[in-house]
């Protein structure tokens, strides 16, 4: 895939129209335990209106919708959002609306939402700190943001090879941040962390070359293969029911927007 001169949202948008369809029907974004982790973290209530920042298919927007009065999922990607509207009518639920947006520059007054979550996307905002600070603008003081999504250990080595692995099967990737750097952003987006809590789960190598073209394939292999015994340690690199599996690391965090 030809990428020189392109913005991640760019990418985002090619690689994430390729690739909708299975979005709708994978078992990491519908992960139940997660959603419902998510949802007790958001303490949504039933006269609240929430948005969702980059929705994809729209997973964590159904998830909350029937604690909430209202929900508007917003995605860079037509055709995800177009699968968001198909999983809307099969599950019946009204109160969700979808909307083609931009994290970094949210189609909205300040201060109109109680809630606003982001599940596995800040990853790709080509600008974590504007997209904070949007999000921060849309939520009214006290409100609260819910994140859950990829990230690193407190390890330069691991940072940088989990960070390459996923350039190689997305090239929108931008960073996985550490829990240390999500502390610092949020506080620096005039918000109060609440929750920062990693958690790390141990899958396939093939969740990594999924819907990747052969050269990238080959590149993550070459890095697996790479890794010295400590790092294979690190990553929990081993084969499961003959499966190679390695570690995923990814971060769930709550915040309050302060008073302005």
């Amino acid at each position: 895939m030809e990428t020189t001169g392109k913005s991640p949202e760019e990418l985002a948008r090619q690689i994430f129209a390729q690739r909708a369809a299975f979005y709708t029907t994978s078992a990491e974004h519908k992960d139940p335990q997660v959603l419902a982790r998510l949802v007790a973290l958001a303490k949504p209530s039933p006269h609240w209106h929430t948005l969702d920042v980059g929705t994809g298919t729209g997973h964590t927007a159904f998830a909350v919708a029937p604690l909430v009065a209202s929900v508007i999922g917003t995605d860079l990607t037509p055709e995800m959002l177009a699968e968001a509207r198909k999983l809307q009518t099969e599950l019946s639920i009204a109160n969700v609306d979808f909307r083609l947006a931009d994290a970094h520059q949210l189609p909205f007054e300040n201060g109109v939402f109680d809630l606003v979550t982001s599940r596995r996307a800040p990853h790709h905002f080509s600008d974590i700190n504007l997209a904070l600070r949007e999000m921060r603008r849309v939520l009214k003081p006290g409100g609260r943001l819910v994140i859950d999504d990829r990230s690193v250990p407190e390890d330069d080595d691991i940072d940088t090879i989990m960070n390459q692995l996923d350039w190689y099967h997305d090239q929108s990737h931008v960073r996985e941040y550490r829990p240390s750097e999500w502390r610092r952003m949020l506080e620096e987006s005039d918000f109060r962390a609440e929750v920062i809590d990693p958690y790390v789960q141990n899958r396939p190598v093939s969740t990594l070359t999924r819907n990747v073209d052969a050269a990238n394939t080959a590149c993550i292999h070459t890095r697996l293969e790479s890794l010295t015994e400590e790092q294979r340690r690190h990553f929990g690199l081993k084969p499961v029911d003959g499966v190679l599996h390695l570690n995923h690391w990814y971060v769930l965090l709550s915040a309050i927007a302060l008073a302005d």
